[in-house]
């Protein structure tokens, strides 16, 4: 959760830079929605993923036993590629909103000067 807490607090960057946060999990609506609340976020939570249809689809690490997805963040350029990605099975390793936004200016630099 203190992920998401981390980027709710830095929106309004990501919007200032037209960039989009959507956080994905397997929990039923109503967890979701707790979670939503709880922690007042403004970005879309999808809710409901099925391990391991889902997390195979995204390309995800999954739990059998908990039935869960780790951890796993993706940010994706303006085609929709996969630019970079973490995987994590702790808290150790996830992308943390500083370095989210660091990496995207570096990639919109990047494809600037590849122009």
């Amino acid at each position: 959760m203190r992920q998401l807490a981390d980027y709710q607090s830095h929106i309004e960057e990501f919007k200032a830079q037209n960039i989009d946060v959507v956080a994905l999990s397997v929990d039923p609506v109503d967890k979701a929605q707790e979670t939503v609340d709880k922690l007042q976020l403004s970005f879309p939570v999808v809710y409901g993923l099925e391990v391991p249809r889902d997390a195979d689809k995204i390309g995800a690490f999954w739990e059998e036993r908990r039935r869960i997805i780790h951890a796993t963040n993706f940010i994706l350029d303006s085609a929709r590629k996969v630019c970079d990605a973490s995987y994590s099975i702790g808290p150790i390793g996830r992308i943390v909103t500083a370095d989210a936004l660091s990496h995207i200016q570096f990639f919109k630099k990047r494809q600037a000067q590849a122009k």
